[in-house]
């Protein structure tokens, strides 16, 4: 019981770093096409920069939450399965 424990809590960390690197991955590219956009269009039409960065920041902060998001099922991941009381029964003794 604890080597397969043992074998699913390292299956679930490899998870949780492989899905967070890809989201990360994924927001960054995101982002910087966001910005690259915004920064083109102000240069284009400066009259319209204030509503251009308030528009740039509100889809940033979406971008940043879709990365937040993978996070927090990371940590599920890694804190939250259903055999932790079998993985704490074996590093403790």
């Amino acid at each position: 019981m604890e080597q397969a424990a043992l074998q699913f809590f390292m299956a679930c960390a490899t998870a949780a770093g492989f899905g967070i690197a890809i989201a990360a991955l994924g927001c960054g590219i995101a982002q910087g096409l966001g910005l690259k956009g915004a920064v083109e269009g102000i240069a284009r039409n400066p009259e319209s920069s204030g509503k251009v960065t308030v528009t740039m920041l509100i889809g940033l902060a979406m971008i940043e939450s879709l990365c937040i998001y993978a996070l927090v099922v990371a940590l599920i991941l890694i804190y939250a399965h259903p055999q932790a009381s079998a993985i704490v029964e074996l590093f403790a003794h």
